[in-house]
């Protein structure tokens, strides 16, 4: 603060304070000049009379003056930014002291929104980086004025100030742009593919002016939509239908062409009817599991998004499992070996955590070699491997491996297994029949439990290992 005693002492020679005293002391001046021409007012007395004037103007403006200067300095250091406290001095003039109060009043007034504007900004700009999808602000001459997470994650450098067309060189895309900062347009969409990024990503745009912004620069926002998970989406969706109409038309084809044998040349031959009949069973029974599959896995996909909420011990589910497995296993002269560990709950869905294991186990009898062993280990993990293509979940974990003696899978066959309708060649030749979902679908469910599945095969030994989180 300014200190009022030292502008006493000395006030400051820029402030006109001189000028001022004598501005006023003119008019009284004049008067005793004309007194003393006149012999009214003899010429020392006059004199003496206009020092006084002068000391007396100088006692009256001087405070005046030295609460002005602190007023003015106190203003400055405000627009200047440096200065933040309240205006405390002992005024003594009632105007001077309305002055102030309507200024610490201002000050506060503009401190206040100062600040709710500055947590108004934190707060939008929090929100702009938790978007998955990258956001540009553009002022008017084309230059990056904000941009949330993704959008510098995805230039890896600093954007602010640089003009868009140094990182985004597209000709059709700076056509685009002008159009719209010139105000041709008010929204402007079409799709871009980033072609000097080594990954070539390829994404759909919406340029929207924002005028109502204008004063503070922003003009338009560009957002980008990455549409690369989309046409994968996309690509999926056709192999799935392809697939899925292909493995329905072969048994439709197989139980048409029964139909009109046993129609025409096998009408009267009991035993090819007999064959034919028990074969299109077969074809019957096979579509109506594939179909129970699609419907499984769609539902399981509706799903996957959705946290389970169960408490489930894995132990329980496996020994049911096993119960119900023992005639299938004595009848393909197979033995079941299962060592459990002490395990806590895990976060899951029952059911869909039973129709996992059942399914690994079904396979592993299924395709495990006569008179061999399967095995069911589970054990606490200190946490769930890696996936590559999602993020599963922290902590500690429970993993479940079943293991088999069979046939080896090439290295090249196991990321596939996973996939809808992949079937190894091998199983196709000796016609072990499945309708090549089920993995799918135990896939489809783990990524839901943010946990993983991970395959391996050697020398004979199959291993599929089940991670699951442990429940919080």
């Amino acid at each position: 603060m300014i200190n009022q005693e030292e502008e006493f002492l000395g006030v400051d020679k820029n402030s006109g304070f001189a000028l001022r005293v004598l501005i006023l002391s003119v008019p009284a001046g004049l008067i005793f000049l004309i007194l003393g021409l006149f012999d009214i007012l003899s010429t020392p007395l006059a004199a003496l009379s206009y020092i006084c004037i002068l000391f007396f103007n100088t006692v009256f403006l001087m405070p005046i003056s030295i609460e002005l200067q602190q007023i003015k300095k106190y203003i400055l250091s405000l627009s200047s930014g440096a200065n933040e406290e309240k205006l405390l001095s002992n005024l003594t003039e009632k105007e001077t002291r309305d002055l102030t109060e309507a200024i610490n009043s201002m000050h506060k007034f503009w401190v206040d929104k100062t600040g709710m504007l500055e947590n108004r900004t934190l707060s939008d700009a929090a929100v702009l980086d938790t978007l998955p999808d990258p956001l540009l602000m553009i002022n008017k001459q084309g230059a990056v004025i904000g941009a949330n997470l993704a959008a510098r994650t995805l230039f890896e450098t600093g954007l602010n100030g640089r003009e868009i067309r140094e990182f985004i060189p597209d000709a059709n895309f700076n056509a685009t742009l002008s159009k719209v900062l010139a105000g041709q347009s008010r929204h402007e969409e079409m799709n871009l593919c980033l072609a000097d990024r080594r990954d070539k990503p390829k994404f759909y745009l919406r340029i929207s002016t924002i005028p109502w912004f204008a004063k503070g620069e922003v003009i338009a926002v560009i957002s980008f939509y990455d549409l690369h998970k989309a046409l994968q989406l996309e690509q999926m969706q056709q192999d799935f239908v392809t697939n899925a109409s292909h493995e329905l038309r072969t048994p439709l084809s197989i139980i048409a062409g029964f139909i009109e044998t046993l129609q025409t040349t096998a009408r009267d031959d009991e035993k090819a009817r007999e064959k034919f009949l028990r074969i299109m069973q077969e074809q019957t029974s096979y579509m109506s599991a594939l179909i129970e599959n699609l419907l499984s896995l769609s539902k399981i996909e509706l799903t996957v998004n959705t946290p389970p909420q169960d408490k489930v011990s894995v132990n329980a589910v496996i020994r049911e499992i096993k119960s119900a497995l023992e005639i299938k296993l004595k009848g393909q002269r197979l033995a079941l070996s299962s060592r459990f560990a002490r395990l806590p709950r895990i976060s899951a869905d029952e059911h869909q955590i039973t129709q996992v294991l059942q399914n690994l186990l079904d396979n592993a009898v299924k395709y495990a070699a006569p008179d061999s062993v399967i095995t069911v280990v589970t054990a606490k993990a200190p946490a769930v491997p890696k996936h590559k293509y999602y993020e599963v979940a922290e902590g500690e974990a429970v993993e479940i491996s079943i293991s088999n003696t069979g046939v080896t899978i090439p290295a090249e066959d196991l990321e596939r297994l996973t996939e809808r309708f992949y079937r190894l060649q091998e199983h196709k030749n000796k016609n072990i029949k499945g309708t090549g979902l089920g993995l799918s679908i135990a896939a489809q469910i783990i990524k839901r439990h943010r946990g993983n599945l991970v395959i391996t095969s050697q020398n004979g030994l199959t291993t599929f290992a089940v991670y699951l989180p442990v429940a919080l």
